[in-house]
């Protein structure tokens, strides 16, 4: 019998990294990554306003993790597997649960940027995202301007449906174009 409930793994193992919900004690390894980043994160995400405090990234952490629990979001995190550090926040996030679909969201630390974490991240969100959560779609959503997010999506073999114009507000505050791609259960390549 089907789980009608399906729950997300609470690890995930690839080749090099380690993917996980985030935990109580993560705010401090995660601010750090922000503050490294924060110049490219604030051209691309609404919430990198400010630099957050260690206290508020651990909040974050805290309110995340609850999230995870009570099945209402996926936040992850994605550590190096051979020493732990932090290279990486991703999600597997609900949009529509009657069909259901998903949203993979990213960003990587910039010392990490350029190593195909992401991607390989990504390509085991999906995996997990069809087989355990029973997903029909997955999306990846990005502003047409961020070119590293959009290879991700490319490398991991989503392909792009469209541009959504004027469809949202940039952390500029100007409007901006969203490009939508997409992968199917039976597009997903295990082993791509």
């Amino acid at each position: 019998m089907t789980d009608p409930h399906p729950t997300f793994p609470a690890l995930i193992e690839t080749e090099r990294l380690l993917i996980r919900p985030p935990q109580l004690g993560d705010g401090a390894d995660v601010n750090a990554a922000i503050a490294e980043t924060f110049d490219d994160l604030r051209r691309w995400m609404a919430w990198a306003r400010r630099l957050p405090t260690v206290e508020e990234t651990e909040e974050h952490c805290r309110h995340a993790h609850a999230a995870f629990l009570a099945g209402d979001d996926i936040p992850l995190y994605v550590f190096q597997r051979n020493d732990g550090a932090f290279v990486a926040a991703s999600g597997l996030h609900p949009r529509d649960p009657d069909v259901p679909r998903f949203e993979i969201g990213y960003w990587c630390r910039a010392s990490a940027q350029g190593h195909g974490y992401v991607t390989e991240a990504v390509r085991a969100i999906t995996r997990a995202g069809f087989e355990t959560m029973r997903a029909n779609r997955i999306e990846i959503r990005c502003d047409p301007r961020n070119e590293r997010s959009r290879r991700v999506a490319e490398r991991a073999g989503y392909r792009l449906e469209g541009e959504l114009h004027n469809e949202q507000r940039a952390p500029d505050g100007q409007l901006r174009n969203t490009l939508v791609f997409a992968l199917l259960p039976h597009e997903f390549v295990a082993g791509a």
